[in-house]
C-alpha cells in the first residue's frame, strides 16, 4: 500500500514540474500554464517548461543573463488570460525592489496549445519592456547628494570635498580576468580580498565596484598602480568630509562604503557600493544626511565589435533626493584647537568647552590615546575632586558658607579604610578652616568629615540641581552625562564625598556641572540644532551600563549607544545665590589654591576646580587627571585617563587652550 501511495505521489509531482501541461482542454488549461509561466519566471527558472521559438534550456539562459544584472529576483503575477482557440494571451505583472524603488511593468505572453499543453511564445519582450535580443539588464543607483554638517554660524564643518574613487569597472575587463583583478586590486588597497571578490562578482557588467575613497594619492596607492590592473579605474569625486580625516572624527564619525552586516540590517535601504555612515553623527542620523538614491535600470546590447561601447538605453529611473544638512554648534576654531591641546597626550583624553549662556557645545575632542572613541562624551570615570562642587551645594543647602569653618585632619578613617588628602598638601591649610580654603587645596579629610551631615540622597540632588546625572533633550548625540547613586553608605558614601565611589563622570558632564556654576541655572547641553527633523528611531534614549568603581569607559566596556543616565531632572535646581558661593571657591582655587597658574589667563577671570581620581588595584594607585573652569562666557574640562594629577597634567593643557582661545 505504501508503495503505491508513493508511486501516486511522484507521478503527481512529476505532473506538476512539467512543461506548462494542462489537465484538460481550454481555458483551465491555459489558466494552468500562465500561471506556472508566471511562478517560473519569479524563480528565475524555464528550463523545465515549454517553449516555442527557441530551445527551452536556452530560454532558462537568456533570462537568468538578462536579470542577473538587477541582483534580485522579481515578483510576476499573471493576469486574466484572453483565449482565441489554441492562442491565448495573458499580461504578466512584474514587481521588483530595485535599491529603494519599486519597478513595476505589465507584459503580453502569447501562449499556443500543441497536443494537451499549451507552449509559451518565447522572445525577450516577455521579460523586460522593449527588451530585444541580445541585450541584458542592470540597475545602478543614482547617489542622493548626501547632507553636509554645518558648525556655528553655519560654517561648514561636513562638505563636498574633491575625492578619487577607486575601484574595478567591469566595462573595462573581461568576465573571465574580473576575478583575477578584484584580487588585485583588493590587495593594492588593503581591503579584505576575499570579501571585494564577491562583489564585484556580483555586481552587473556595467558596474563600477567602489573599493576605497581617498582625499589623495599616496606613496602605496598611485594612478599609476591603480591604471596597472585590468579594469582598474580612479574616478575623480566629491564626498562630504571634515577639513580633515581626524577632525573631530569620534563626534562625527564617518562615511565610507556599507559592510555587509550593515546592508543586512538596513531592511533593503543599503546595497552593495552604497555609502553610510559608521560611528558618530554620521550614523546615528544617517537616514536624514543621506537622503534617498535614486536608480536606473538600463538596456545593455552588445556591442557591435569587441572593445566598442555597448548602446544602452534606460528602461526605469527615480531621481536622488538630496539628504538634509546637520546643523551643530560646534566652533572650528575652539574644536580644532582642543584636539592640537590633546595632540601629544599618549593616554585617552579630552576636552569640552561648552557655552554656559545657551548650552551650546563648542568643542568635544577626544585625544588620539582614545583611539577613534568618543571620551569626550561617552567616557564613563570617577571624576575625583572636581565633585566637590557637588558636595558644596549639598553642604550649603543644609546652612553652610563658603567661611563656614570645616575640620581638615591629615587623615580620616571610615569602617577601617583611612583617606588622606595627596601628596604635597599644605600644612598650613590643615585643621580648622574656612569651606573656601577646604576647596581651594581640595581638602579630602574635610569633605569626607562632612558625610555625617550630607546624605548620599543629598549628592545625588545637588548632582541634577548642576545638570549632570540626568538627561540631556537637546543634545541631539549619544553622550553620557553622569551617574551619581541615591543610596550609599559607609566607605561608599565616604568615597562619593571626593568623586570616587560608584560616582561617574564623562568630560562633557564635568563642562556641563561648571557651565550651571557659571550659569546659575543648570545648564541642557546641545549640539545638534535640528535633531528633532531626524526620525524617532534614529535616537536611543537608553542609557550605558556603568563600568566599575573608579573604571574607564572604551569600546569594548561601555555602549557606544549609551545616553545620560535616566535619572528625572533636577526640581531643586541650583539658584544664582548658591552659584554665587561656589564661584568664589572655584575662583580661590585660583587666587590661593594649586591652581594659581591659571591666573596667567588673559581676559575675564578664572575659576576652576581641578579633580584626581584613584582608580585600579596598584600600590600605589593610578590617577586620573581632571581640571573644570569657568573663562567668561566659557566652561571647560579636560580629562587625561591615568594621567597623575590634575593641577600639574590637565592644569596645563586647560591654561593652553584657554590662552589661545582668547
Amino acid at each position: 500500500m505504501g508503495k503505491l501511495r508513493n508511486l501516486v505521489l511522484g507521478l503527481a509531482a512529476l505532473m506538476m514540474a512539467g512543461s506548462l501541461t494542462a489537465c484538460g482542454d481550454g481555458r483551465e488549461g491555459a489558466e494552468n500554464a500562465a500561471k506556472q509561466l508566471a511562478s517560473s519566471l519569479e524563480a528565475l527558472d524555464v528550463g523545465q517548461l515549454a517553449v516555442q521559438g527557441k530551445d527551452a534550456a536556452a530560454a532558462n539562459d537568456e533570462l537568468k543573463a538578462v536579470f542577473q544584472g538587477l541582483g534580485a529576483k522579481p515578483s510576476v503575477q499573471s493576469g486574466e488570460v484572453k483565449l482565441d482557440g489554441d492562442t491565448a494571451t495573458v499580461p504578466l505583472n512584474y514587481s521588483w525592489n530595485i535599491g529603494s524603488a519599486q519597478w513595476e511593468y505589465s507584459l503580453e505572453a502569447s501562449l499556443k496549445k500543441d497536443g494537451d499543453k499549451w507552449a509559451v511564445q518565447w522572445n525577450p519582450g516577455l521579460l523586460a519592456p522593449e527588451l530585444t535580443d541580445g541585450e541584458t539588464l542592470s540597475a545602478k543607483t543614482v547617489p542622493a547628494q548626501r547632507g553636509g554638517i554645518l558648525g556655528a554660524g553655519d560654517t561648514p564643518i561636513v562638505e563636498d570635498r574633491p575625492v578619487f574613487r577607486v575601484g574595478i569597472d567591469k566595462t573595462k575587463v573581461s568576465e573571465d580576468q574580473s576575478d583575477a583583478s578584484a584580487r588585485a586590486m583588493a590587495a593594492l588597497l588593503g581591503l579584505d580580498v576575499e570579501e571585494y571578490a564577491k562583489q564585484v562578482a556580483a555586481s552587473g557588467p556595467q558596474a563600477f565596484v567602489e573599493g576605497i575613497v581617498l582625499r589623495a594619492y599616496t606613496a602605496d596607492i598611485t594612478e599609476a598602480k591603480i591604471k596597472a590592473i585590468p579594469g582598474g579605474a580612479s574616478i575623480a569625486d566629491s564626498m562630504a568630509l571634515a577639513p580633515t580625516r581626524t577632525f573631530a572624527r569620534a563626534l562625527l564619525g564617518s562615511v565610507g562604503q556599507a559592510s555587509a552586516e550593515q546592508i543586512e540590517k538596513s531592511n533593503g535601504a543599503l546595497r552593495a557600493g552604497d555609502s553610510t555612515g559608521t560611528g558618530g553623527l554620521q550614523q546615528k542620523y544617517d537616514s536624514l544626511l543621506r537622503g534617498k538614491d535614486g536608480v536606473e535600470v538600463v538596456a545593455v546590447a552588445k556591442p557591435a565589435a569587441e572593445g566598442g561601447t555597448p548602446d544602452t538605453k534606460v528602461l526605469f529611473s527615480t531621481p536622488a533626493e538630496a539628504g538634509t544638512t546637520l546643523k551643530t554648534t560646534l566652533d572650528l576654531k575652539l574644536q580644532q584647537l582642543a584636539e592640537e591641546t590633546l595632540a601629544n597626550i599618549e593616554p585617552a583624553s579630552a576636552i569640552v568647552a561648552l557655552r554656559p549662556s545657551t548650552g551650546a557645545v563648542l568643542a568635544a575632542a577626544s585625544g588620539p590615546g582614545s583611539n577613534g572613541y568618543n571620551t569626550a562624551f561617552l567616557g564613563q570615570y570617577a571624576p575625583g575632586s572636581t565633585f566637590k562642587i557637588v558636595d558644596s551645594l549639598a553642604m550649603f543647602r543644609n546652612g553652610a558658607t563658603p567661611d563656614s569653618k570645616v575640620d581638615c585632619p591629615p587623615t580620616v578613617t571610615v569602617d577601617g579604610r583611612t583617606f588622606k588628602n595627596a601628596e604635597g598638601y599644605p600644612e598650613g591649610s590643615l585643621g580648622s578652616v574656612a569651606l573656601r580654603d577646604a576647596f581651594a587645596h581640595s581638602c579630602n579629610t574635610a569633605f569626607i568629615n562632612a558625610r555625617d551631615t550630607v546624605s548620599q540622597a543629598q549628592l545625588e540632588s545637588a548632582a541634577t540641581a548642576l545638570g549632570v546625572a540626568v538627561e540631556a533633550p537637546k543634545l541631539g548625540a549619544d553622550a553620557f552625562l553622569g551617574s551619581v547613586p541615591g543610596e550609599a553608605e559607609g566607605t561608599e558614601h565616604a568615597a562619593s564625598m571626593i568623586g570616587q565611589g560608584k560616582v561617574l563622570f564623562s568630560p562633557l558632564a564635568a563642562a556641563v556641572m561648571a557651565a550651571s556654576v557659571d550659569n546659575g541655572a543648570p545648564v541642557s547641553p546641545q549640539l545638534v540644532l535640528n535633531a528633532d527633523a531626524a526620525d524617532a528611531e534614529t535616537r536611543n534614549p537608553d542609557a550605558g551600563a556603568a563600568p566599575a568603581e573608579g573604571g574607564t569607559a572604551s569600546p569594548s566596556s561601555a555602549s557606544a549607544t549609551a545616553t545620560t543616565t535616566p535619572s528625572p531632572a533636577s526640581t531643586n535646581p541650583i539658584t544664582k545665590e548658591e552659584a554665587a558661593g561656589l564661584s568664589d571657591m572655584m575662583r580661590a582655587v585660583v587666587t590661593s589654591g594649586h591652581a594659581g597658574f591659571l591666573a596667567q589667563v588673559p581676559g575675564a577671570p578664572v575659576g576652576a576646580k581641578t579633580g584626581t581620581a584613584e582608580f585600579g588595584n596598584e600600590d600605589p594607585p593610578k590617577t586620573h587627571a581632571w581640571i573644570v573652569a569657568v573663562h567668561g562666557d566659557l566652561a571647560v574640562a579636560v580629562f587625561v585617563e591615568d594621567g597623575g594629577l590634575g593641577a600639574t597634567t590637565s592644569g596645563p593643557l586647560l591654561k593652553s587652550f584657554l590662552t589661545a582661545a582668547g
